[in-house]
């Protein structure tokens, strides 16, 4: 799957990580809504980590439509309230 990080770049996620990065949404969703603003970052440093460490990036010239759009690294617990709502970025 191809995953896009605002203001960084595209990245080719192996499908097997598809569980856990639905899974951490999940749980970003949660912090959302309990005002967790710590648990927040916590969970969506390791959304982003998962997807640059497991994922290939893209060359930049290279303009394929992403799967799953996700907010840029430094998106704030404010922010994030408007884009982490309802099911998160992935249904289910």
């Amino acid at each position: 799957m191809i995953i896009r990080i605002l203001n960084e770049n595209q990245y080719i996620v192996p499908s097997l990580y598809l569980d856990e990065i639905n899974e951490i949404d999940n749980e970003i969703v949660r912090c959302i809504a309990k005002s967790d603003s710590e648990g927040f970052k916590k969970k969506y440093a390791e959304l982003v980590e998962i997807v640059r460490s497991n994922g290939i990036p893209m060359d930049p010239a290279t303009i394929k439509e992403s799967d799953l759009i996700i907010p840029p690294a430094d998106v704030t617990f404010e922010e994030a309230r408007n884009i982490f709502i309802g099911e998160g970025l992935i249904p289910g």
